[in-house]
């Protein structure tokens, strides 16, 4: 596939942006003001900007529970974003959501979910809708390599195939379901094969290489949008941090750990590479861009920060309907 320059410096930047949100993320819980616990994307990040820079603005993407980076890809606000995690009123869900539920329906973003595979239920509902509305959004669901010893992974899949649903599949494999290695719970080499069951085509790829990851993704899309059904992408990455914000990771060898850790196996520095290789920018555009995204980031701290919390009696706001 031919890329154009502009999906290349567009790949870097979402790639970088969400590298650079979730740093801030982690400043701001040392400084312990994030309530709840933690679920960093730190080390994923070409998978999100991989997938939603193959997106149109008015498809979906269904979360988990480590799904900041999902929605700062996709477009949100990173102002709303932050608000949310420090559970502030001016957050997307008014500081009810939190780190496991942000949300922000405007560009598209359906939720992320604490509960480990409850997603893909609900990304089969919203493709179902997206069918029977016969528009041409294609809902992409994320989850983990954990979720797919889930009951709702087959469920979901096997409704997803024989509906022919507008729907892609992203197994962000990690190899670890919290401290749990994935060989020790898959009895297949991959969880792409587990799609073979369902009459559903996979594939595997790097997920640190943003390219890879879109160039997948803009196929599995293209099948979606034209009634070919659902396609399950298995994009292999690596965490920087633990399962969560009290997880040392200590369980993962050190030699595969410094391995994926290292610098050459960085999200960020492979697009980086590819787009200054493939002339779509140079050292110093990339510099650029980071000074941009660094400042649109340390503002959307100081606004996390400044914005004040929910009263206590707008506890029960918004979680019932109006009567009719």
């Amino acid at each position: 596939m031919t890329v154009d320059k502009k999906i290349l410096k567009e790949l870097f930047t979402r790639t970088l942006k969400t590298r650079l949100f979730e740093e801030k993320v982690w400043d701001l819980f040392g400084e312990n003001i994030v309530p709840g616990t933690l679920h960093l994307y730190l080390g994923q990040e070409g998978v999100a900007a991989g997938v939603t820079t193959a997106l149109k603005d008015s498809d979906w993407i269904q979360s988990s529970h480590r799904g900041h980076g999902h929605v700062v890809a996709k477009g949100a606000d990173m102002n709303a974003a932050l608000a949310e995690l420090l559970g502030k009123k001016t957050g997307s869900c008014k500081g009810k959501g939190g780190s496991m539920h942000i949300t922000q329906f405007d560009v598209g973003v359906l939720g992320a979910t604490g509960v480990v595979a409850s997603g893909l239920p609900i990304a089969v509902g919203a493709a179902l809708s997206c069918q029977m509305r016969k528009t041409d959004d294609v809902v992409v669901c994320f989850f983990g390599d954990g979720a797919s010893n889930n009951g709702t992974f087959g469920e979901s899949l096997n409704m997803s195939a024989i509906w022919k649903l507008p729907l892609v599949w992203i197994v962000e494999n990690n190899f670890y379901a919290m401290g749990t290695p994935i060989k020790l719970t898959c009895p297949s080499s991959t969880v792409a094969q587990r799609a073979e069951g369902y009459c559903i085509p996979s594939q595997v790829v790097d997920g640190n290489n943003a390219l890879e990851v879109y160039e997948a993704t803009v196929e599995a899309v293209k099948r979606a949008r034209e009634g070919g059904g659902p396609t399950l992408i298995e994009c292999q990455t690596y965490r920087m941090k633990g399962h969560s914000r009290f997880d040392p990771a200590k369980y993962r060898p050190q030699e595969e750990a410094d391995h994926w850790l290292s610098g050459e196996k960085d999200a960020v520095n492979v697009i980086q590479k590819i787009a200054i290789e493939q002339g779509a920018i140079t050292e110093k555009d990339a510099e650029k861009i980071r000074e941009k995204l660094q400042k649109e980031v340390d503002k959307a701290g100081e606004f996390a920060k400044k914005s004040d919390f929910p009263e206590p009696e707008e506890t029960l706001d918004d979680v019932y309907a109006e009567a009719f």
